[in-house]
């Protein structure tokens, strides 16, 4: 039988595995998540900061990012739930580094509002929604016509002001809802083009085609909602990867020196790529194809960024 892993852990996966080039984004990331998922001990005037989470990727992800800002020499335990299932629970101790880090992320439990030093922009707004949803999001499977998505608190005033964010984000169209459902406080909505455009902003980017592409398969419906969140998911990944093979690119000429590469079309490729950023694998088959006055697949254009990315693993490997 196939292991169950839902949409919503697909989600969450995808977000600890994103490349944070912002730290004002990761930081708002961070405050969203110990706001909501946090909890404080203060003992003999000493402050203990515990994050849990019963996934083990986003543990490790949190636990990561937190010592690596802050230098904060977080623990990282693991317990098992007494119970049928035999969930484990993770969880993340911060000593030393609690009041540091709950005063630059300003956080505060006794309060609902959210700093606007921490959510000042788009950017911002994007990694505190993401923080948030990690913490305490879940979304309905696209293969379910009951579209649903929903970020659980246990505070109104908490809730209030999270809805209000999705406001200040430029041309979200997203308006949530708040139900009380027992002592929790629930932001939802159920539309599925607002439900694609939240994870492209939270930047849950393929999970929101994978959303697309099973909801066009399944209903046939093809809207113009749809198609421009395809579109911007697409452009948003195709502009991250040449930005990230720029990365590669640039540290390969540090190192070595791209005059230095003997593959004579990586080295094209390399001089092409940082010339245009956004360009697809095909249209830079076409510029080479024109430069070299001969065909070149888009086959060859992927083969030889895979020859790259190995040269670039073994540089930056090499002390």
């Amino acid at each position: 039988m196939k292991k169950e892993f839902s949409f919503t852990s697909q989600v969450k996966e995808e977000l600890t595995q994103n490349e944070y080039t912002s730290l004002e984004r990761l930081r708002a990331l961070l405050a969203a998540y110990i706001r909501i998922n946090g909890s404080l001990v203060i003992r003999n005037k000493a402050t203990r900061l515990t994050l849990k989470s019963e996934n083990a990727k986003i543990s490790k992800f949190l636990y990561t990012t937190i010592n690596e800002i802050y230098d904060a020499h977080a623990k990282l335990k693991m317990t098992t739930k007494n119970n049928l299932s035999k969930h484990t629970v993770y969880s993340i101790e911060i000593d030393e580094a609690s009041d540091t880090i709950l005063e630059d992320l300003e956080v505060s439990f006794l309060e609902g509002k959210i700093s606007k030093n921490i959510v000042r922009n788009d950017d911002t707004i994007s990694g505190y929604l993401a923080g948030a949803f990690l913490a305490a999001g879940s979304v309905n499977s696209p293969e379910t016509s009951n579209y649903h998505l929903e970020i659980s608190l246990n505070s109104e005033n908490y809730a209030k002001w999270l809805s209000k964010l999705f406001a200040r984000y430029k041309n979200s169209n997203i308006e949530p809802k708040i139900i009380k459902r027992r002592d929790n406080y629930v932001i939802y909505f159920k539309k599925s083009d607002q439900i694609s455009n939240f994870l492209i902003i939270i930047g849950a980017v393929s999970s929101c085609l994978e959303f697309e592409d099973v909801r066009a398969n399944r209903d046939l419906i093809n809207n113009a909602n749809r198609l421009e969140n395809m579109d911007t998911a697409n452009m948003k990944k195709m502009l991250e990867t040449g930005l990230r093979q720029i990365k590669e690119i640039e540290l390969i000429d540090k190192k070595l020196g791209i005059k230095n590469i003997p593959n004579e079309k990586a080295k094209l490729l390399c001089r092409l790529r940082k010339e245009n950023e956004s360009a697809s694998l095909l249209d830079l088959a076409n510029i080479m194809g024109e430069e070299l006055d001969k065909p070149i697949t888009k086959s060859n254009i992927n083969h030889l960024f895979r020859y790259l990315h190995e040269l670039y693993e073994r540089l930056n490997n090499d002390n």
